[in-house]
């Protein structure tokens, strides 16, 4: 295919555009790096997602990187938030948490939900900064006033278990449950719990059920087993259709999957759906599943405190294990 230029771009309608970037991963990146040459910010953020992915073109995060830059030095937010990622990843570059707290914090002050997210993880660990939960819940409730449904979830965790704030149940729940009409599948689990421990069982079913649609494998596992455990016996009963679910899943990756190579190291939703990075910890006193290290793409989907007692399910999430 002959080199697309400047000039090919600027003549195409906007919905001859649509068509050429809706089309073949390698006829959008062409256009996408004449664009991305052509100063065009939005298609330096796509052209760097695709050549972080390998998608359209050949593997190579040191030139996501390269692009994420240029965009980053126009102030695009989410460009900051990207190389943030990379940072933390190291996808591109040496992984440098610093800098990945550096990037994240420009991304949150300029507005950006997720890099408020995964700059909240970066405080409450003390991942290239100092540790401060404080502010960790100041930035985080920020992105759940905006619907960022991760943290909606993490703000309820730190109403469950009196992080910075008085324990309120009511509150920690009400989080929980728009985290999880948002989609989450961690704020699904947690309202199924809460829901669970006030005698709605039919309505902490309901949201169990949605959490294989979304949810990575070893939370799934855990999952499977935090119900195998349960002292609901409803919650027993499901355990047999949840392992279910995850077989089937399991036999449609495989099947989907054979003689192709895997993206999992990066990820397409690493600034869109994610973009992203986090965690934290707490000692908190219900069961709870902690984080998994499987995760694909960048999305820090963990952050919220997790109990330590001996009703805990998994181990505390840390730094960016999810991506």
């Amino acid at each position: 295919m002959p080199p697309v230029t400047p000039k090919d771009i600027n003549a195409v309608t906007p919905e001859e555009l649509a068509q050429i970037l809706a089309g073949p991963p390698e006829r959008a990146a062409a256009w996408l790096h004449a664009a991305a040459e052509g100063g065009i910010t939005q298609a330096q953020l796509v052209y760097g997602q695709m050549l972080l992915d390998g998608r359209g073109v050949d593997r190579d995060p040191e030139q996501a990187v390269f692009w994420f830059k240029r965009a980053a030095r126009k102030d695009d937010p989410m460009a900051m938030n990207l190389l943030g990622q990379c940072y933390q990843h190291g996808r591109g570059v040496a992984p440098n948490d610093v800098m990945a707290a550096y990037w994240h914090r420009l991304a949150a002050q300029a507005g950006l939900d997720w890099g408020m997210y995964n700059y909240a993880t970066a405080l409450a660990l003390g991942a290239g900064v100092d540790a401060d939960r404080k502010e960790a819940f100041a930035w985080l409730s920020k992105a759940a006033a905006l619907g960022h449904a991760k943290s909606i979830n993490i703000v309820g965790g730190f109403y469950e278990d009196g992080w910075e704030v008085d324990v309120d149940l009511d509150t920690a729940l009400d989080h929980y449950l728009r985290a999880a009409e948002g989609g989450d599948f961690r704020g699904q689990f947690n309202a199924a719990r809460l829901l669970a421990d006030r005698g709605r069982m039919d309505d902490a079913i309901r949201w169990l059920r949605r959490v294989p649609d979304t949810a990575t494998l070893a939370f799934k596992e855990k999952t499977r087993d935090f119900l195998q455990q349960s002292p609901h016996p409803e919650f027993q009963a499901l355990s047999g259709w949840f392992e279910s679910r995850m077989l089937r899943a399991a036999s449609a990756v495989s099947a989907g999957s054979a003689g192709s190579p895997s993206n999992a190291g990066d990820a397409s939703a690493m600034g869109v759906d994610s973009g992203n990075a986090s965690k934290t910890g707490s000692a908190g006193s219900s069961a709870k599943i902690a984080g998994s290290t499987d995760d694909a793409g960048f999305a820090a989907d963990n952050a919220r405190p997790v109990g330590s007692s001996s009703n805990n399910i998994g181990t505390a999430p840390s730094g960016a294990s999810d991506a």
